[in-house]
């Protein structure tokens, strides 16, 4: 599967990077510890290697990274409401 590298801000909902690193996870292991030794000074940010069969398949699996803050906070009201009912 093809690995993909998630840099977001958790504070703001924002995907701060998408990089495609091809298929070889060895490769996408090492690009990751990188990054997270790059931007270990800021805990609002989370550094993720995420794998999947195409960009599409991981925006509908991981949707979280995908959405803007507004986004995320409607789906945290749907769900509320659901369980409140």
């Amino acid at each position: 599967m093809q690995q993909y590298l998630v840099v977001y801000r958790r504070s703001t909902g924002k995907l701060l990077e998408l990089v495609e690193l091809g298929y070889d996870s060895h490769a996408a292991l090492i690009k990751r510890s990188a990054v997270e030794q790059a931007r270990r000074g800021d805990p609002d940010v989370e550094v993720v290697l995420l794998s999947a069969p195409s960009r599409e398949a991981l925006v509908r699996t991981h949707s979280r990274y995908f959405r803007d803050s507004r986004g995320l906070a409607a789906d945290l009201t749907t769900t509320l409401e659901k369980l409140s009912a």
